[in-house]
């Protein structure tokens, strides 16, 4: 997949989930130049499980059937 292909797939998916208005405020969220993404990531990365993870991706696909 390119990253073109990658960023198309993953607005989509926002988009979807969320509707234009709210994907568009969550992109917006993540303007280039401020924050420390990595710092970020791991504030809430830290707390996520392996079962969470599982439990996540069940969740999805029970969804998607």
């Amino acid at each position: 997949m390119t990253a073109i292909e990658l960023q198309r797939k993953g607005f989509k998916a926002l988009v979807d989930a969320l509707g234009i208005v709210d994907a568009m405020r969550f992109i917006h969220q993540y303007d280039s130049g401020s924050g420390d993404y990595t710092k970020e990531c791991h504030q809430w990365l830290d707390q996520l499980t392996i079962d969470d993870f599982h439990n996540y991706v069940r969740q999805k696909r029970q969804s998607q059937k």
